[in-house]
């Protein structure tokens, strides 16, 4: 359904060169090097041009909502239907992740992908899959044509950025119990006891904590044999706003933007997204690591470091956006630092 081409790396030692004759010593603006590098890699082509400039254009960040039905089960402090209240706060300005993405200038859209109820509002995109996945500790979440038509719909709101100019796509969810399929996918695609991946999501206490763990084994016990392949993890375990996420992350790949992964939940998307097309690893930028259980070990697997650690467990995509002046400064660094030559400076090293 994608196909991402893998970046090039012919252009890393010019590349690379460029960044070292900066006014500093080498090395010195330490992980923003690297970003810098990678951004690179995913926009100057074939054709190294010192003059060429990187640039992000018209950002946007993407919060994909939806429901569970393993919230009903005791595995959250919140009902779900605290998703659409969230999202109608979304669409009125006030939640967190409308601070930040003005503060930083990212356009936000917000999409529904399955609450409970649906919600008429010009502010708010439908691209409904259901309402509410099935509670994945009794029976799949959704069937395998619905992940499909979720990649679908990921993939025309990514299309819709594209055309009008964008190439920086964040990518943030809001879910009451989202969390406990983001472990369930974690659990699956890395192989792990599912007491390694579960955490307490929004702060859940000690009891919930148990039930949350217990449902989840159930879960992964009755999909063992279906989970052999990432679709089938997304069928069985994922969420509508997971699913959505994962095709977001493939057809921005595609188009050769750069994607933010927000939190844990996103994460897990991406985990499915690198299983099922590796080279779109290349085009991934992870802003910041969760407080979330689990999270490190998501991020040591897919060979990631984070731009912030900031106890973050708020989700809506607020990493992400926080993330976005870093991005902007390895920018910034690249196309307009003086080099040795140009500013008259001694190159010591």
């Amino acid at each position: 359904m994608f196909a991402v081409d893998p970046v090039n790396h012919q252009l890393d030692e010019q590349i690379q060169h460029k960044i070292d004759q900066k006014t500093k010593p080498l090395g010195a603006l330490g992980e923003l090097e690297s970003l810098a590098m990678q951004i690179a890699r995913v926009q100057l082509g074939d054709t190294f041009d010192p003059t060429a400039q990187l640039a992000i254009n018209k950002p946007a960040m993407l919060v994909f909502a939806g429901d569970h039905g393993i919230a009903k089960h005791g595995v959250s402090i919140a009902p779900s239907e605290v998703t659409k209240q969230m999202v109608m706060n979304f669409a009125s300005g006030g939640a967190a992740v409308n601070v930040f993405c003005r503060q930083m200038g990212l356009k936000l859209e917000v999409i529904d992908c399955g609450m409970l109820t649906p919600w008429d509002h010009p502010s708010v995109t439908n691209h409904r899959l259901g309402s509410g996945t099935q509670a994945i500790h009794q029976q799949p979440a959704m069937d395998r044509q619905t992940v499909e038509q979720g990649f679908l719909f990921a993939r025309d709101a990514v299309q819709r950025h594209f055309d009008a100019g964008c190439n920086f796509i964040a990518l943030g969810e809001m879910g009451i119990g989202n969390t406990s399929p983001a472990s369930a996918i974690m659990a699956a695609m890395l192989h792990l006891d599912v007491k390694e991946c579960v955490g307490r999501g929004t702060g859940i206490d000690d009891e919930s904590l148990s039930i949350k763990r217990e449902l989840l084994s159930q879960a992964m016990d009755l999909h063992q044999e279906n989970i052999s392949d990432p679709m089938n993890v997304l069928a069985c375990l994922g969420g509508f706003e997971i699913v959505q996420m994962t095709g977001a992350i493939l057809a921005a790949a595609e188009k050769k933007m750069l994607v933010v992964i927000d939190g844990f939940i996103a994460t897990s998307a991406a985990l499915v997204a690198v299983a099922l097309q590796e080279n779109c690893k290349d085009y991934l930028i992870y802003a910041h690591q969760s407080d979330e259980q689990g999270h490190q070990k998501m991020l040591q697997s897919l060979q990631a470091s984070p731009l912030l650690s900031l106890g973050l467990r708020l989700g809506e995509g607020t990493g992400a956006a926080l993330s976005l002046p870093i991005v902007q400064a390895a920018v910034n660094f690249y196309n307009e630092m003086a080099s040795f030559e140009h500013a008259g400076v001694s190159n010591v090293v």
